[in-house]
């Protein structure tokens, strides 16, 4: 008689309570992971969908700041059959010990062990809401269980010049991790590759039982942070518990090329954000959205297909090296290096070149709009310039760092003849 072996029962925990300040004005009325990004997606879904592709269907995201659009996303989009048990379900702060909203990322797993021991899993994947990557999480809970670890990080290879931007896995000659720091500045590189290091990417997978014995101790560490990777981690780490995983090396997703192999960004700045969205729209894009195998899922509104229209030489509607969504009408206007979202409108003579334009933006006659991002619902009047007068829109408008413009939901923009 052949007896079949059972497969583990995972759950997954997506940390979606992040406020994302430094991504301001996109985050002024919604939370970080509801950000919207590549058109039609929002960034709750990369994380999601790399779940739910390895088969774990059942997830809770724990939401907190503004999280009304995440709820209404998540309870849109990721609608699943109870069938066999599978859900994805949002869960606010319940303040279940005590008075106060998740006092960090390790308090909001520990405020809801109620969930954990109410799904009784063998290991538990706690993923970030608000990175962009492809990673199929059941290669990484194999190697969690290969290792005979207590908790697995994930790492990712970056160059050693930016240690000091990363928590750094430090690893042993093992697989398992020595020490781990945040941002140091004296960093020792990989023993395969001397000119990278391992830099944390916020993904863990945790046997139940050191989870919740972690977590717990946590709460009543007065000291702590309640921070899953400086105080949980940290903690684990020193008591030998932990290895990690070589996301770049070990991770092989269905569909990927060499060249969006082991992509990974961090947008929680407005001048990432906007770099990411550049990365889409190459001929051969660095992260590649048409990997069918192993796809990104999302709500599509029900809006027709998008529309380009006049085709004078005075009057041409074209996009180029772009990404045009549905409902979308390109009305006798120029679109170049950009990505446009549902039901955007772009009139004759507009110029829209390395910008983004989120829902039911529209650009008057003769505007012209250069490496910005446009926020749902803004209307920019005829003969408008963004991007074009560095000194002039941080008069008007939030310009980063790196000198992209920024405008908020529903902003209102002066003409060009307002005084």
């Amino acid at each position: 008689m052949v007896t079949r072996r059972r497969a583990p029962k995972v759950f997954g925990v997506v940390l979606a309570g992040g406020a994302g300040k430094r991504l301001l004005p996109l985050t002024r009325d919604r939370a970080k992971p509801a950000v919207p990004f590549g058109g039609t997606y929002r960034l709750v879904d990369f994380a999601l969908s790399n779940l739910v592709n390895a088969g774990y269907r059942r997830i809770a995201v724990l939401t907190q700041y503004k999280s009304h659009s995440l709820d209404t996303h998540l309870a849109k989009t990721w609608r699943m059959s109870p069938l066999l048990g599978n859900y994805v379900t949002p869960v606010p702060a319940q303040m279940r010990t005590g008075g106060s909203w998740f006092q960090g990322s390790a308090d909001a797993v520990f405020q809801n062990l109620n969930l954990i021991r109410d799904e009784a899993p063998d290991y538990i994947c706690v993923f970030g809401a608000d990175n962009l990557y492809r990673m199929d999480a059941a290669q990484m809970v194999d190697a969690h269980i290969e290792s005979g670890a207590k908790v697995t990080v994930a790492g990712l290879r970056v160059p050693i010049e930016q240690a000091s931007a990363f928590g750094v896995i430090e690893p042993d000659e093992h697989g398992h991790i020595a020490r781990f720091r945040e941002k140091p500045t004296d960093a020792t590189g990989l023993p395969d590759d001397p000119s990278q290091i391992l830099a944390s990417m916020g993904n863990y997978v945790f046997t139940t039982e050191a989870l919740i014995e972690a977590v717990t101790r946590d709460a009543h560490d007065d000291a702590s942070t309640r921070d899953m990777g400086g105080d949980i981690v940290t903690a684990m780490v020193q008591r030998g518990e932990a290895a990690v995983y070589d996301f770049v090396r070990d991770n092989e997703v269905p569909g990927s090329t060499d060249r969006d192999h082991g992509y990974w960004r961090d947008v929680g700045t407005i001048d990432a954000y906007h770099e990411a969205h550049m990365d889409l729209v190459s001929v051969h894009p660095i992260f590649n959205l048409y990997n069918l195998e192993w796809p990104i899922y999302t709500w599509h509104d029900p809006v027709p297909p998008a529309k380009f229209v006049f085709d004078q030489d005075d009057r041409r509607g074209f996009a180029v090296d772009s990404m045009v969504s549905s409902g979308a009408v390109i009305s006798g206007g120029a679109v170049r290096r950009s990505v446009i979202s549902p039901r955007v409108r772009v009139h004759s003579g507009a110029h829209v070149e390395e910008s983004v334009l989120l829902d039911k933006v529209e650009v008057g006659r003769g505007a012209v709009i250069r490496r910005a991002i446009i926020d749902k619902e803004v209307v920019v009047p005829p003969g408008t310039m963004i991007g074009v007068d560095p000194e002039a829109d941080r008069a008007r408008f939030d310009v980063s760092d790196g000198g992209v413009v920024t405008i908020g939901k529903r902003d209102h923009v002066p003409g060009p003849d307002a005084s």
